[in-house]
């Protein structure tokens, strides 16, 4: 059952690489002008006796899983096993021979699963405890089940009985548009002692599903390759103790596209690392994207504040910056407005700017050593909590620093600010544009509570101190109170749906924790319109399947509980005739749809030739989303472009007019579109 954390808790648990060439460090900048030029290379599959290898050891293995799979081994440590079948697969059924040593790799791999298998068959991951060697490690993503690889490198010093806390650097690669699990693997499983040789913290490189940079499922991931390392693949783990890591000393870095996910992870989650190092990518959308229109359509001009890092500059008051750029990098712009906009931040920051002069989209050693001493400067001494925050944020999905979490806002998309203070258990603070947070009690403080916000005394009740808690305070017209329990905000939600941390949309937003796909059980209202739901769902499930490496999780309808907790997001296809569950769910739902006509945001549409697709608190169970029609509005297209591509197209809400080619049968136009206020509903006109 998920609370009214869930979202915050999932983040709060959770490059530049010994591999710095294979990710984009040393790579040329592309030439802007050329053609295809975020397009992975001409594949070159390899001879036939190369393939009929590849194919044994390919059904070698799967028996090996199988007989694995049988003995009921502990999930953790099968799947360090089955990621190197997954790796195998899909470089073979998506034909990615895209390098001369494709084909070695996906042979390497096969034996290098074969070995792990047998080790594997005590039921223990042996293959862990290997200080000073990069070690292939996976998690089961809790996204959509699928198993995804990360790689651990361990100092030379590490364990051995050691009560040592380790710093621990999260490393994001840059764009790859010939990266694949098998190379991946490949390229994390050779000896590093020359490395690691005075190597003092733990690197984990994260795999992010490929080259996404680190968006929606790709920022998930991160978090959960972190959780995964912490708790040996254990989720609940953690709770037996404290383990080796520091979690006051965790830099967050990467270069290219890495340096794009540095940027907006570390700038949307301040809290959470001691320094963040990012190396080029980008801050922006408008300035980075050739051709794109001065002004896109307002909820799309609106959904850029989701990730476009430029917009959360001033949290660099609450986390160190090393940024770096090659002098005539193209990519030094990012990093160029940062800065610029620091200029006039009247707030103290922690800001350093490494140039190498002559220097074009590279990262040489030279200057890797230069970061590091700037990284030392705050990951040596770690994170202290911090008597003092201000947070920006323009969203509750990014809610987050340190002692604060903001839970709704006023206006979703437009600045909020939070300014406190917390000295033992007395807090002042004061906000804009926050309608609700949630506020953590000092454990080693035994003195009263004391909040006063916006200059307004809050009441705390009867609060036991030397405890740590949220306290939750809301502002209700005009004056801010304490909430007594989140359960009576859950009551709240049943009958008044609101956007809050984890439910404030848009639509891409469901796709970036759990779901399951409902697809039609029958046929629907009319025919053009079923063969457009089930032409949407198979294009999902393509680009789900290959862009973000998984299976569609598609499940029958019996999979949501209809009277009670439905875990998951829910994704629905098809129409009220079609599909049961958006029968049962419709009369909730802001809008009117019957076999002749549809109704939305007060506009009547033709039911034969136009469809809805909306996000919207699940109506049986309003802790979670429902969606209707639609998996992520960007398209293929978009994910073999540029990654700062992939941004909402649709908003919360949508009507389309279904525009099938023999090309592209789930094609559409957009007839309109929007946001959803504070409350879930059309804003009033």
């Amino acid at each position: 059952m998920r609370t009214l954390l869930a979202v915050t808790f999932f983040a709060a648990a959770c490059a530049m690489t010994v591999n710095a060439n294979l990710f984009g460090q040393n790579q040329k900048q592309p030439d802007k002008k050329a053609k295809g030029k975020y397009d992975p290379p001409a594949a070159k599959k390899p001879d036939d006796a190369t393939m009929r290898q590849i194919a044994a050891k390919t059904e070698q293995l799967r028996k090996a899983i199988d007989a694995l799979r049988e003995k009921k081994i502990a999930d953790d440590v099968f799947i360090e096993v089955a990621i190197y079948l997954k790796a195998a697969e899909n470089i073979v059924r998506f034909e990615e021979w895209f390098n001369a040593a494709s084909g070695k790799w996906a042979l390497q791999t096969l034996d290098q699963g074969l070995e792990r298998a047998k080790q594997a068959e005590g039921g223990k991951a042996v293959w862990r405890d290997a200080p000073g060697r990069w070690v292939v490690r996976a998690y089961r993503s809790g996204i959509d089940g699928s198993i995804q690889p990360y790689a651990v490198l361990l100092p030379h010093d590490y364990g051995k009985g050691s009560q040592k806390k380790w710093r621990l650097d999260i490393v994001l690669h840059g764009r790859d548009s010939s990266l694949t699990e098998a190379k991946f693997i490949a390229t994390h499983g050779t000896t590093a002692k020359e490395a690691t040789k005075d190597l003092g913290y733990v690197q984990l490189e994260v795999y992010g599903r490929g080259n996404n940079a680190y968006r929606w499922a790709g920022e998930s991931d991160v978090f959960e390759a972190l959780l995964s390392f912490k708790t040996d693949g254990r989720p609940f783990a953690h709770r037996a103790g404290p383990g080796p890591i520091d979690d006051r000393r965790i830099v967050l870095r990467g270069f290219s596209m890495g340096g794009a996910g540095t940027w907006h992870i570390g700038l949307h989650y301040p809290g959470q690392f001691c320094a963040m190092g990012p190396g080029a990518g980008f801050t922006t959308t408008h300035g980075y994207i050739a051709n794109l229109p001065a002004k896109l359509p307002d909820y799309q001009e609106k959904c850029l504040r989701i990730y476009d890092a430029i917009d959360y500059v001033e949290n660099a008051f609450d986390i160190p910056i090393v940024a770096y750029s090659g002098e005539i990098d193209a990519q030094k712009k990012a990093a160029d407005n940062i800065e610029n906009l620091l200029k006039s931040f009247r707030e103290p920051v922690n800001f350093t700017h490494l140039v190498a002069p002559g220097l074009a989209h590279q990262m040489p050693k030279e200057w890797q050593d230069k970061a590091e001493v700037e990284y030392r400067k705050y990951a040596d001494k770690g994170r202290a909590i911090p008597e003092r925050v201000r947070f920006v944020t323009y969203t509750p999905k990014f809610s987050r620093c340190d002692w604060v979490v903001v839970n709704a806002l006023d206006q979703t998309y437009e600045r909020a600010v939070v300014d406190g203070t917390r000295r033992g258990n007395t807090f002042e603070i004061k906000t804009q544009n926050v309608r609700r947070m949630a506020l953590w009690l000092d454990a080693r403080s035994s003195e009263a509570v004391k909040i006063t916000v916006d200059g307004q005394s809050v009441d705390p009740g009867d609060r036991a101190v030397g405890n740590s808690i949220y306290l939750w305070v809301q502002r209700t017209d005009g004056k801010w109170g304490l909430l007594p329990d989140e359960r009576v905000l859950q009551r709240q939600w049943k009958e008044r749906p609101e956007k809050r941390t984890g439910l404030q949309g848009p639509i891409d937003d469901a796709f970036a924790t759990d779901f399951i796909v409902i697809k039609p059980t029958g046929a629907g209202f009319h025919a053009a319109i079923d063969q457009f739901a089930k032409s949407a769902v198979d294009q999902f499930a393509g680009v789900w399947d290959r862009y973000f490496r998984g299976a569609l999780p598609i499940h029958p309808v019996s999979a949501v509980n209809t009277s009670s907790v439905v875990p998951q997001n829910v994704v629905l296809f098809g129409d009220p005739e079609s599909n049961p569950l958006i029968a049962k769910v419709l009369p909730k739902l802001p809008i009117t749809w019957t076999k002749d006509k549809l109704v939305v945001n007060g506009a009547e549409y033709d039911a034969k030739t136009h469809v809805p697709v909306l996000i919207y608190p699940n109506p049986i169970d309003p802790r979670r989303y429902i969606v209707i029609n639609s998996g992520h509005t960007f398209k293929e297209a978009d994910l073999k472009g540029t990654n700062a591509l992939l941004y909402p197209r649709l908003g919360d809400w949508a009507v389309i007019k279904p525009t099938p080619t023999a090309k592209d049968p789930a094609a559409y136009e957009v007839v309109a579109a929007g946001l959803f206020d504070e409350n879930w509903q059309f804003p009033k006109k």
